[in-house]
């Protein structure tokens, strides 16, 4: 019986490692934060545009989670997604990311929002109730950043999209925008009440990826949430919903595929 992708992504997080030198940009900083909503510690890695200490002016932000994954080879498990390489090589890039570490074993804990009975988690409202009143005040005290929701964005893959579609649609009033990729709605199919009970702004922004061969659940599931949101009056305009052929529910997959994301929901 073929496992789920959720399985094997979790599995990787806490047994695959890689010794690889590091790949990170020399326009990475990191820092480590008290998460008192979460009883831990947190490192923060924080991409700044070539740009940013040759200006005044302020940049959006987006917050990503498994920040082990993003940027360098040396702390990601399967390959990173090379994030920096990507921002590094483009003229218009005018945005900070701001890469946020994973709990390792409590990642199901921090990235679903509701429990299930078999993997359990459901702490995902503590933390982005870290994000919103501990990392985001700091990152914005910290650097030049544009507060609003519209100029901040959140984005994940896998449990990482399940959060960060759960966030724009619970919390709208701090992210105006998200980037879903392959989203795991089958472990908390509870979000689709939630997106049926909530109002939800005409001006919030979806991107929505996906690979056609990720599992059964993941096109069908994806789709069912695109139209569920038109039909609460999202504009049609600010969803954005691409499968990519062939694609498996692995970094290849995201690493290839975030310039797609990325330039649709910061440029359009």
């Amino acid at each position: 019986m073929q496992l789920r992708p959720f399985f094997w992504i979790f599995f990787s997080f806490l047994v695959f490692k890689t010794t690889a030198q590091s790949t990170a940009s020399q326009h990475i900083e990191t820092f480590t934060i008290e998460a008192p909503q979460l009883e831990t510690q947190k490192k923060i890695w924080v991409y700044l545009p070539a740009s940013y200490k040759k200006t005044q002016k302020a940049y959006s932000v987006i917050y990503m989670h498994d920040g082990q994954n993003l940027f360098d080879a040396t702390t990601s498990f399967l390959g990173e997604w090379q994030i920096d390489e990507y921002l590094d090589s483009i003229a218009n890039n005018e945005t900070i990311i701001i890469g946020i570490e994973h709990g390792d074993e409590k990642r199901v804990d921090e990235l679903t929002p509701y429990p299930h009975e078999k993997y359990g988690g459901g702490k995902g409202d503590l933390y982005l109730d870290f994000i919103k009143k501990t990392l985001k005040p700091n990152i914005d005290s910290k650097y030049k950043t544009l507060p609003g929701a519209e100029h901040t964005t959140i984005m994940g893959s896998s449990l990482g999209g399940l959060i960060s579609f759960y966030a724009c649609i619970q919390y709208p009033e701090t992210f105006g925008n998200a980037g879903v990729l392959s989203p795991s709605f089958w472990l908390n199919e509870e979000i689709y009440k939630l997106v049926e009970k909530t109002d939800i702004p005409e001006t919030s922004r979806f991107y929505f990826l996906a690979g056609s061969i990720e599992s059964e659940e993941m096109i069908p599931d994806m789709e069912k949430m695109i139209v569920l949101l038109q039909r609460k009056g999202v504009n049609s305009e600010n969803i954005k919903s691409t499968i990519i052929e062939g694609g498996q529910h692995n970094e290849a997959l995201w690493r290839e595929n975030f310039p797609l994301v990325y330039e649709w929901l910061i440029t359009e």
